[in-house]
């Protein structure tokens, strides 16, 4: 069994990160999941979430996903987003303001996607 796992995430307009990881967690429509070198090969629905990569360096990235795929096959992860942002690319103070703005308008979409966002950027 490999050490590691190449990784891919992408998003409808760009490759957000690629590299090796020990370990990637992300959330599906059946939960949780968790993907390690050697994993049983798998294809799922990835709901609005923040996904952790652990890298083969020690460091975790994260970044928040709204909606895609999942797929694992030959120690190869591919998540296929929608839409993703790593952690560090998020201004928490304006993602603030647009947690409260959706609140107040009542917009339970935005809220959620907003709460991704502010989870995945102060999880880093």
């Amino acid at each position: 069994m490999a050490a590691e796992l190449h990784v891919e995430l992408v998003a409808a307009d760009r490759q957000v990160w690629s590299g090796e990881a020990t370990l990637v967690v992300a959330r599906t429509t059946s939960g949780d999941i968790g993907v390690m070198p050697g994993h049983q090969p798998l294809l799922g629905v990835l709901e609005s979430g923040p996904v952790t990569i652990r890298t083969s360096e020690g460091e975790t990235v994260v970044a928040a996903v709204h909606g895609g795929f999942i797929s694992f096959a030959d120690n190869k992860l591919s998540l296929l987003a929608e839409i993703a942002e790593l952690a560090d690319e998020i201004d928490v103070k304006r993602i603030e303001q647009e947690l409260q703005r959706a609140k107040a308008e009542g917009d339970v979409h935005a809220e959620r996607r907003a709460e991704v966002r502010l989870r995945a950027a102060t999880a880093s």
